[in-house]
C-alpha cells in the first residue's frame, strides 16, 4: 500500500467516489424507465379525456383504447419493478411514486368507466377496483411487509382514487353537457361512499389526508349538479 503524507488517507475518497458512481448509475438507470413510464401516462390521460365528450353509449371505444395503452404502462412496471427490486425500496421510491400513482390512476378510472371486466362478463360501470385488483393489473405485489422489493403501496393507492373522484367531478358536469341525466347521480352516489371510506381511515396528517380533507368539496360538486337536474325535472323517473 503506497505511503501518503497528509493526515487522512485519500483511499477513503476514492471508495466514496465510487460509492457515488455507483448511486448515480442506480438513478440513471431508474430515471431512463420513469421517463418513459411518464409519457406513457400522459398517452393514457389524453385516451381517457376522451371520456368527457363521449356519449355514454360509445364509452367502450375509450375503454378499448385505453386499456390498449395502459398494457404500455404495465411493460414499463415490470422493467421497474425488476431494477428498483435489486435495491432499497424507500431509498428510491421518490423517483417514480409520482408516476405510479398515475398510473393506478388510469387503471381506476378505466375500471370506474367499464373496463378490465372477466372474459364473457359485461361492463359495469361505477365500480372501483381493489388495490389487490390494481396490483394484479399491473403484475406488482402491494403493501410489501415481509420482504425488500418493489411494490403498489396503501398511500399510492389512496391517492390516486383521491385523483380519481376528482375526475369524476369534472365527468359529472360534463356528463350534463351531453345530454346525460342519470350518470351525475351514480357519480353522486359513488363519491359518497368512497367518502364514507376515507372517514373510517385514521390518517396521518400529511398529504394524504390533506388532499382526502378535499372530498367533500367534490361530494358537494357533483350534489349541486344532481340538485339542478332534480329542478329542472331531468333526472330519469326511476333515479329519482
Amino acid at each position: 500500500m503506497a505511503e501518503h503524507s497528509g493526515m487522512v488517507d485519500p483511499v477513503i475518497f476514492e471508495f466514496l467516489q465510487a460509492k457515488v458512481d455507483q448511486e448515480s448509475a442506480i438513478s440513471e438507470e431508474l430515471q431512463e424507465i420513469v421517463t418513459t413510464l411518464e409519457k406513457q401516462v400522459r398517452s393514457a390521460k389524453a385516451i381517457l379525456s376522451r371520456a368527457h365528450s363521449t356519449p355514454v353509449a360509445e364509452v367502450g371505444n375509450v375503454i378499448t383504447a385505453a386499456e390498449s395503452s395502459i398494457r404500455y404502462e404495465i411493460d414499463s412496471i415490470e422493467k421497474l419493478s425488476k431494477a428498483a427490486s435489486e435495491h432499497p425500496y424507500y431509498k428510491w421510491q421518490f423517483k417514480w411514486t409520482h408516476q405510479v400513482q398515475d398510473t393506478i390512476f388510469t387503471i381506476l378510472f378505466c375500471g370506474w368507466l367499464g373496463g378490465y371486466t372477466g372474459e364473457g362478463e359485461e361492463a359495469k360501470p361505477g365500480k372501483l377496483l381493489t388495490i389487490e385488483e390494481v396490483g394484479k393489473i399491473m403484475k406488482v405485489p402491494v403493501n410489501l411487509k415481509d420482504r425488500d422489493a418493489f411494490h403498489i403501496t396503501i398511500q399510492e393507492y389512496l391517492l390516486s382514487l383521491v385523483s380519481l373522484l376528482d375526475e369524476l367531478a369534472r365527468l359529472a358536469r360534463n356528463c350534463v353537457t351531453l345530454g346525460d341525466y342519470r350518470r351525475p347521480l351514480q357519480i353522486s352516489n359513488f363519491l359518497k361512499d368512497v367518502q364514507a371510506g376515507f372517514l373510517v381511515l385514521n390518517l396521518k396528517n400529511d398529504i394524504l389526508r390533506r388532499r382526502s380533507d378535499g372530498i367533500k368539496y367534490k361530494v358537494k360538486e357533483v350534489e349541486d349538479v344532481v340538485y339542478d337536474l332534480s329542478l329542472r325535472n331531468l333526472l330519469p323517473a326511476a333515479d329519482t
